[in-house]
């Protein structure tokens, strides 16, 4: 299990527009330097905060603009919008154990619930952090 960049990306965007927003228009160009990646690799990770109703982006003359105040934006919201878990479940399990095996025949009675505590217990850690987090300690780095 791994989660994949894109929510990485995504706070990396957060943390671009929240520090160079007013001095720069930020657009899917503008990031892909920051970033290093390709300008169509932030475009999608734009479209998917911008269909989550974190950010609004102005097409044509570029420009992305975050829709709350950065306080109420957790990292879940963030994960949410961008890498959403598949039927609610973090953890997916292979397909079909076998029933006629004592261990396959129990294997969801001995994980489902410890599965679902690990899930909601990261789950709950990533609600602790908001995007406020990540520009009060940018601007202690910027400080140095």
């Amino acid at each position: 299990m791994q989660i994949s960049s894109k929510f990485t990306v995504a706070l990396h965007i957060f943390t671009c527009v929240d520090t160079f927003g007013n001095e720069y228009k930020i657009t899917s160009d503008f990031l892909a330097g920051s970033i290093n990646t390709n300008p169509v690799i932030i475009r999608k990770i734009l479209s998917q905060l911008k269909n989550a109703g974190l950010i609004m982006v102005a097409r044509g003359t570029g420009g992305v603009e975050i829709t709350r105040p950065l306080n109420e934006i957790t990292f879940y919201d963030v994960y949410e919008a961008i890498d959403p878990v598949e039927n609610g479940d973090l953890f997916s399990f292979h397909a079909g154990p076998n029933p006629q095996c004592p261990v396959g025949r129990n294997i969801h009675v001995l994980l489902d619930d410890k599965l679902k505590a690990v899930q909601l217990a990261m789950e709950n850690e990533m609600k602790k952090y908001t995007l406020d987090d990540l520009k009060s300690e940018m601007k202690e780095l910027l400080a140095i």
